[in-house]
């Protein structure tokens, strides 16, 4: 792989980082959140939900600046609203600067989502796109282990008002970043698209296309046949395949219950019995698990392909979810039965659904729309975590609530099983030009 390439793949998905980090520190802060503030069910609902409401704006209104502004720029912008997040979140003097500034971090979180995976899938040669927008995924679970870890350390050692510094220390990652994002260059297919050929091209030799010339023709081609345009519209009828496959594959995504178990792990570890400072432990094993087995996919992405991946991780989840409601059913939380389905839940996510979703997401949809058309996909993510994060607290002060939650998700998985099998297309080692020939087609 050409070292040019990686690193500037490694760059641009620092943004998955800050994305990680962001929707997992506030797992350690929200108990004491609660308590500052005197929140009931509802509010800490809303209070935990704040960022991901941020992610669904982000999603929508991010799309026109990638087109009009470019990612990099774009991506440098984001950095900036991460920073501003941080600091805010940790000074903040009222609840009310607090729910602001979590919003603010949503935006960034919301739009980082749609354009990194973006900027990643177009820089990439199509033999090693999946691995390589799989590395977004990979610092998405990577942020939120260090979010864990962090969480842990700092209610360690940290006595007096810890859950700011839960929310402060993410200033460090994203200065990080903002500062390295001068190092990458601007998206080739973007110049393309801004008749901009001779930087393209150029971007395209130094990052190891193999005949960026040629791959200038397909796209210049691709595009005329298709008669793109700069205002080209989504929602139109030869793109609804590919929204079909957008929506429900973000949708299933958080019916896996994903980010209500990131958001709210303590709690639900603290259901069981434990205390803080051992359910935040376990939490973080559970970052551990969510990070190996992401690296795992990276290596058989590009391989077996994203179906397969899928139709594995979908089973696995399945059977997790089921054990997990179960053991809630039966209030059984003797030994670690709780914890070892928790965590077979997370190595079967992230083999699937962790990896694969920014790589699918960034591949369906054609140049002319891909902003649109990621921006739509991760709005629906989001749309669904907030919602799943706001009633997540509520479901859980019912009776049996762990049960209905959890039953929720794994009959959810269950249909998941045969969207696998019956709907998806499989995009291994295509280039994006032919992907958009297969999904116009159908």
């Amino acid at each position: 792989m050409n070292a040019k390439l990686l690193k500037i793949a490694l760059i641009a998905s620092l943004g998955g980082l800050l994305f990680g980090f962001d929707t997992a520190v506030i797992s350690g802060a929200e108990q004491t959140i609660k308590q500052v503030y005197n929140l009931d069910g509802f509010w800490l609902g809303f209070t935990n939900s704040i960022a991901l409401i941020g992610t669904i704006i982000g999603t929508i209104i991010c799309g026109r600046p990638a087109d009009k502004y470019g990612r990099k720029k774009s991506l440098q912008f984001l950095a900036t609203l991460y920073i501003i997040s941080a600091l805010g979140s940790a000074f903040a003097s009222s609840w009310y600067m607090l729910l602001f500034f979590r919003f603010v971090g949503g935006l960034g979180v919301g739009a980082s989502s749609v354009i990194g995976p973006m900027y990643i899938s177009e820089i990439a040669p199509a033999k090693q796109r999946g691995r390589l927008v799989a590395m977004f995924q990979f610092n998405i679970v990577l942020g939120i282990l260090l979010a864990f870890f962090s969480n842990y350390i700092i209610n360690l050692y940290i006595t007096n008002e810890a859950w700011r510094w839960m929310l402060g220390v993410q200033v460090i990652p994203s200065v990080l970043f903002f500062v390295l994002l001068f190092l990458i260059p601007e998206s080739p297919r973007w110049l393309l698209l801004k008749q901009q050929d001779a930087k393209a091209i150029q971007v395209m030799n130094e990052i190891g296309f193999a005949d960026a010339a040629t791959v200038t023709r397909e796209i210049r081609e691709n595009a005329a046949s298709q008669h793109h345009s700069a205002n080209e519209k989504l929602f139109t009828k030869k793109y609804r395949f590919a929204i079909l496959l957008a929506v429900v594959f973000a949708t299933l995504n958080q019916f896996s219950g994903i980010n209500a178990i990131m958001y709210y792990a303590p709690r639900i570890f603290e259901m069981t019995g434990l205390e803080k400072n051992t359910a935040l432990l376990q939490v973080a094993m559970i970052g551990v698990t969510n990070l190996v087995f992401t690296v795992v996919a990276m290596f058989f992405i590009d391989r077996f392909g994203r179906k397969t991946l899928m139709l594995i991780g979908s089973i696995g989840m399945t059977v997790s979810l089921a054990l997990t409601a179960f053991s809630f059913y039966k209030h059984d939380f003797e030994g670690y039965s709780l914890l070892i389905y928790l965590v077979g839940f997370i190595a079967f996510f992230a083999f699937s659904h962790g990896a694969v979703i920014w790589v699918f997401l960034s591949e369906i949809f054609p140049t002319a729309v891909r902003a649109k058309g990621q921006a739509l996909g991760s709005l629906t993510h989001w749309f669904w975590a907030a919602a799943l994060t706001w009633s997540f607290p509520m479901v859980a002060e019912l009776n049996d609530g762990g049960f209905y939650a959890f039953a929720f998700f794994a009959v959810a998985m269950g249909l998941q099983i045969f969207f696998v099998l019956k709907v998806m297309p499989e995009t291994k080692g295509k280039s994006l030009e032919e992907i958009e020939k297969t999904i116009l087609r159908d």
